[in-house]
């Protein structure tokens, strides 16, 4: 396959980016999107220039930092599938294709194709902690979880952190993200005793990160890699009214 590439170049946080244009020549259909990319750089190292810069880490779905806009939709063409797998038999010969960072305030550019989403990890930290009896491992059947409840915990839990939520978003939101994370701890038993001051510091986190607010187009589920349902943003505003009216405390963060 010969492709077109326009990808955007920005030297650091503080220089101006643009898009450049790029050859790739002889890709095989079989390649990821990613070993697409790899084999551009090979050959732009060979001839003395500056390799493009994009985030990855395991190349197979699984880590969350691989992702990029690809012709204006976060991951690319294929559904529930991660840029790292993402194969470049999902495009044609011939084919133009524009590959940009994740465009979010939240998400200040690094480098190319490179965010910065520590926004996520204060998100995360500001969730505190759960309340579980140290020292040996407790024996599993112990601890009784509802089927029900264990099935949808799991669910939640399946995000991985990418942040294609948040780039795809017009208003650059977060609420599918904190969603998530919120209700797969909230609905565990050893997540219950914290689950509203949990809900406050993460929506809270949230704001302070300069994410905008959710008004429901549902692009946010339309990218998500791994189908994260909007339910979850529904739930999470549940708790947070509920734990207003309780009267509840951010837990407390280390700082």
């Amino acid at each position: 396959m010969d492709l077109t590439l326009y990808v955007w170049r920005q030297a650091s946080p503080e220089a101006e980016g643009q898009m450049v244009k790029y050859d790739a020549s002889d890709i095989s259909p079989d390649m990821s999107f990613l070993e697409m990319l790899d084999v551009v750089n090979e050959r732009l190292i060979e001839r003395g220039e500056r390799p493009i810069e994009f985030a990855h880490d395991c190349r197979e779905g699984i880590c969350g930092t691989c992702g990029v806009m690809i012709n204006g939709e976060a991951h690319g063409p294929w559904k529930k599938t991660a840029t790292c797998q993402l194969h470049m038999r999902g495009f044609k010969d011939g084919d133009t294709i524009y590959i940009e960072p994740w465009r979010a305030k939240a998400f200040p550019v690094v480098q190319d194709l490179v965010v910065d989403r520590s926004a996520f990890d204060r998100i995360i930290e500001a969730g505190g902690y759960i309340s579980v009896n140290t020292g040996e491992a407790p024996e599993a059947n112990t601890t009784p979880i509802n089927k029900d409840c264990s099935d949808l915990a799991f669910d939640a839990a399946a995000c991985i952190g990418c942040g294609a939520c948040v780039a795809q978003c017009p208003n650059g939101a977060a609420q599918l993200f904190t969603g998530a994370k919120v209700s797969h701890l909230g609905l565990l038993p050893q997540g219950q005793v914290e689950r509203y001051e949990r809900v406050l510091g993460m929506v809270e986190a949230m704001e302070d990160a300069g994410f905008g607010a959710c008004s429901n187009h549902r692009e946010c589920e339309a990218v998500c890699p791994k189908g994260i349902s909007i339910d979850w943003i529904a739930r999470m505003n549940r708790d947070y009214i509920v734990a207003k009216l309780k009267g509840a405390e951010k837990p407390p963060v280390k700082g």
